[in-house]
């Protein structure tokens, strides 16, 4: 359990790290956000079956599903994006009025 623990830990601090040190590139945004929610689904999964439960492996495959939305989503407006303005940077999105 242990060891799960430690493991869902150091990807959690990776993605917080990387989220924090690339935040003006949507890319490396996406992909820390998605370490940041496979490592609370490492958790889930390893204290369901330290617990003997299946609510951890349910809440688990509803994120696996809302992360899997949320990229393909994001994706598609990045592309989208870039094909019409030529860059993918924070900087140039906050310039964007609407």
């Amino acid at each position: 359990m242990w060891v799960y623990l430690i493991l869902s830990l150091f990807i959690f601090l990776i993605g917080t790290l990387g989220l924090i040190m690339h935040y003006k590139n949507f890319i490396f945004v996406l992909i820390c956000l998605e370490m940041i929610l496979l490592s609370i689904n490492i958790l889930f999964v390893s204290s369901s079956i330290f617990f003997d439960d299946l609510t951890g492996q349910i809440y688990s495959l509803l994120i696996l599903s809302i992360a899997a939305s949320e990229s393909a989503l994001g994706l598609t407006l990045f592309i989208v994006y870039y094909r019409l303005r030529g860059v993918i940077t924070i900087d140039s999105i906050n310039s964007l009025k609407g």
